[in-house]
């Protein structure tokens, strides 16, 4: 009802009304006055009521017809621009309105029609755009396997290439070592053996990158607990999960996440040596938690010179920025490693 009254309509009966009402009083004290400085003979108390009854009806129909009609045309033109408006909600921007009448309401309809004509315009070329940036998307991932073969490559080549060159010099050594100097051949035997360790280590850590970096329509939980159960069977790592299975993420968050943590595994098992990694996913109110913690050697961040982690940790990094969100990292020589990030959701 009070939004029934607070139309056009009838806040132009209501302006009518109150210039009646303005006039009526104006009127009555005039006659009032009059009727008390000069009291003449035609001027009564009665014929001041019958006059000014007289005119409040009469004024009152006068001013809700005149009130009702009068604002019919413009509560139609009002109409047609509250529908435009509806339709550009609607994704409908070649609707137009046109007025004969040369006012501000024509003005205002004019201007809608220009602002659908710009607003198409702007779907144009956002199609144009998103055809684009699929185009886009297919070079860069193009680039993204080229540029992660090359890295694995080097990897390789830094790593587990050196591993196995000088784990066949110690070989060699021990052998011919054997006969003459068996204690000496069994030192290096050791040394050939933790080298051996090493680079069994190293090559878990690659194989880990060449698996699918996505989750292949899973959820994160699922994910998740597939790469730890891979990982598991590669490596002698207690992992302990504590996970909420019904999370509840955009697919580029659960993507990128998966990505963080995959990469913070792979440097745990690379570098590390840790027995035991205790990985966290919660979500609280609008925000995800992660948190990734092990019982390895450690480092000093401030003088990691390291360039395949610092790398890991670079990308860590900037996916969580990509999503909004923050990543702190802690470690100390022989404390062990703390990685906790906090993403919006």
């Amino acid at each position: 009802m009070k939004k029934r009254f607070s139309s056009i309509r009838y806040v132009f009966i209501h302006s009518h009304l109150s210039g009646l009402i303005i006039t009526t009083v104006t009127l009555l004290a005039v006659l009032l006055s009059v009727y008390v400085l000069f009291e003449p003979e035609w001027l009564t108390a009665v014929s001041i009521f019958l006059f000014i009854s007289t005119y409040i009806i009469l004024g009152l129909i006068i001013a809700l017809y005149t009130g009702f009609t009068s604002s019919g045309n413009l509560k139609s033109r009002l109409d047609s621009l509250s529908v435009l408006i509806t339709q550009f909600s609607n994704g409908n921007y070649l609707s137009s309105v046109h007025f004969e009448e040369e006012d501000e309401v024509t003005r205002i309809g004019n201007e809608l029609n220009e602002l659908g004509k710009k607003l198409q315009d702007q779907v144009k070329s956002l199609q144009r755009m998103a055809d684009e940036k699929s185009e886009f998307a297919k070079s860069a991932h193009k680039s993204a396997v080229i540029e992660e073969r090359q890295r694995l490559a080097r990897d390789l080549h830094d790593a587990v290439s050196q591993q196995l060159f000088a784990l066949t010099m110690m070989s060699e050594a021990a052998v011919k070592q054997f006969e003459s100097h068996p204690s000496l051949a069994k030192e290096q035997m050791s040394e050939a053996a933790s080298v051996a360790l090493q680079a069994q280590t190293e090559m878990r850590a690659l194989l880990l990158h060449l698996r699918p970096v996505h989750l292949s329509g899973d959820p994160l939980p699922t994910g998740v607990r597939k790469l730890i159960k891979e990982l598991q069977k590669r490596s002698q790592i207690d992992f302990h999960i504590e996970m909420e299975d019904e999370l509840v993420l955009s697919d580029a968050t659960e993507e990128h996440v998966f990505r963080i943590i995959q990469e913070a595994l792979s440097n745990i098992l690379r570098h590390s040596q840790a027995s035991l990694v205790n990985l966290d996913i919660k979500k609280r109110k609008n925000e995800l938690f992660v948190h990734i913690r092990d019982n390895g050697r450690g480092f000093d961040v401030t003088r990691n010179s390291d360039k395949k982690t610092s790398y890991g940790l670079k990308t860590m990094h900037e996916r969580s920025e990509e999503l909004g969100g923050t990543l702190k990292l802690r470690s100390n020589i022989g404390e062990g490693t703390y990685i906790d990030i906090r993403i919006p959701c």
